[in-house]
Formats: structure tokens, sequence, C-alpha cells
């Protein structure tokens, strides 16, 4: 799975790179949002989305255990 998020992170830089609109008469979507800011609103929920996979795929194990509660809390047992 690590591969495949690091994968769609790449997708997803590249992806952010809309060079394909520079060139266009930029259409309205629905009439109102200019098209390359309804393509970036897109990528902005994509990019939500793969961080929150990236968090729940990619994140090492242990890194959020606090060391200070759990000194504080072996102390006072003591």
């Amino acid at each position: 799975m690590k591969i495949l998020v690091y994968a769609l992170i790449l997708l997803l830089m590249i992806a952010h790179q809309d060079f394909w609109w520079w060139d266009t008469e930029k259409p309205l979507i629905g009439g109102v949002v200019p098209i390359g800011l309804a393509y970036h609103a897109v990528v902005s929920v994509a990019a939500a989305i793969l961080w929150g996979l990236a968090a729940k795929h990619c994140w090492p194990s242990g890194l959020d255990d606090d060391d200070e509660s759990t000194a504080a809390n072996d102390r006072a047992t003591q």
C-alpha cells in the first residue's frame, strides 16, 4: 500500500501542474467557476484524501507514543 500511496503522491504532483489550461479560453464551469479554479479545487480534495491514506497506511507505528506521560505514570505508581 505504501508504494501505491507514493505513486499517487507523484501523480498528484504532476497533475497539479495544469499546463493544459494555459492555451484555452478558460470556459466557466456551471457558468460561474473558472475551469482552473474548479480543477484546483478537485486537486485540493484529492490531496486531502491522499494525505488521509498516507497517514493511515504509511505512518510509522509507535511514533505517537508520549514518552513524558509514560514516565509520569511510572513515577506516580512508584
